[in-house]
């Protein structure tokens, strides 16, 4: 058995209504799809989030670059197959797009693996299917909603009526004074109940203004410790989110951005308490698992960015994962599930997701929306 083709769709998904970051606006998500399918009809599928219009650049990395490393070859031979991969990339691009390409494959290699030992992804690779805690992420700027301070307490409020107590807000799309009144109203309204974290997606441009913000916003927190702030500096600040880390009292969470455990390597070395390793990102399973255990050895936790329907696998086969971020999929802000059938989207409740018990990833595209998002050449 070998592989026998690699079919790469990419889809342009709308979201659907105004929303920004701290650094820019979203108007779509780009996803890469992916399917391995062997010579003896077996198949698995893997998936990336592409950004806000970069599907088809992810499309073309595997089409021109990285299809004719797997073609022929052993689908079981992953560890294998991701280093000829990448060497495969190391002119063209190790990391940005081309990474999160060799990462969809990856993905498909794993749900392939676990699909024939018929058997979830998670036990698979050594955990159980134990629901996992998990937080709700949102708090995006959206100015169609009213009130900054007014539509970040209506939304958490919407978080605990699908039963989280746990949760997430952007920060650094406002000027700090603005943005400490919304995380005030935000622990108002958490009470103690549960716990908050802050998302700046690198605003900030030096050490001195990111710790001002989040001294800011530790007051409006007033005793309520803050879960973490998250990505207050560009990714490649390692040591400027190492030196927050050890001058603030939040705890610094980072790592979305970064790819390959080379990358990782110097977070590792600094303490970052919480890294956010995104497998869709990293390099796939093969390379989020060797980020995990490492960090493990360092007593460093994983609490990784986006894709709960992959991260919930990986996050049950782990010993050192702290949480699982969850988009509900009615705000409209990861709207990856969208493409999936109703009854393979992840299930939650009580603060936790509930990771799926069928073969493989457990996920399902649904055909009709895939095409009708599907971007063409």
């Amino acid at each position: 058995m070998t592989i026998a083709s690699i079919r790469t769709r990419a889809v342009g998904v709308p979201v659907d209504k105004p929303t920004r970051m701290s650094n820019r606006d979203l108007n779509f998500r780009h996803y890469l799809l992916v399917e391995v399918t062997t010579t003896d009809g077996a198949s698995g599928v893997g998936y990336t989030y592409a950004g806000t219009g970069s599907g088809l650049l992810a499309k073309s990395a595997v089409d021109d670059l990285l299809a004719r490393v797997y073609i022929g070859d052993d689908p079981n031979d992953v560890v294998g197959l991701w280093d000829r991969a990448y060497q495969e990339t190391l002119l063209e691009g190790r990391r940005g797009t081309v990474l999160r390409a060799l990462s969809a494959i990856d993905i498909a290699l794993w749900d392939l693996r676990a699909k024939q030992a018929g058997l979830p992804l998670v036990n698979l690779l050594g955990g159980s299917t134990t629901a996992l805690p998990a937080y709700a992420s949102g708090g995006y700027y959206r100015p169609d909603e009213g009130e900054w301070t007014e539509a970040v307490v209506r939304e958490l409020e919407f978080n605990v009526s699908q039963g989280f107590t746990d949760h997430k807000i952007k920060v650094g799309g406002l000027p700090v004074a603005e943005d400490a009144r919304r995380v005030a109203a935000a622990i108002a309204a958490i009470g103690d109940t549960g716990r908050l974290a802050l998302d700046a997606n690198n605003a900030y441009r030096s050490v001195h203004e990111a710790r001002t913000a989040i001294a800011a916003f530790e007051r409006a927190a007033g005793d309520t410790p803050l879960w973490w702030f998250e990505e207050p500096l560009s990714p490649e600040a390692i040591a400027g989110h190492a030196e927050l880390s050890h001058t603030v009292r939040t705890p610094i969470a980072t790592g979305e951005i970064h790819q390959t455990r080379w990358e990782f390597r110097p977070l590792i070395e600094s303490g970052i308490p919480v890294l956010q390793c995104d497998a869709a990102v990293a390099g796939g399973v093969t390379e989020w698992l060797r980020i995990a255990h490492t960090a493990d050895t360092f007593g460093l936790q994983m609490a990784p960015h986006w894709h709960h329907n992959l991260h919930a696998h990986l996050c049950g086969a782990v010993s050192n994962t702290l949480v699982v971020e969850y988009f509900a999929l009615e705000k409209g802000i990861y709207n990856f599930e969208t493409l999936l059938t109703p009854e393979t989207r992840l299930r939650y409740g009580g603060n936790q997701i509930f990771i799926p018990e069928r073969p493989g990833l457990g996920i399902e595209f649904d055909e009709e929306t895939v095409r009708k998002y599907e971007l063409m050449d």
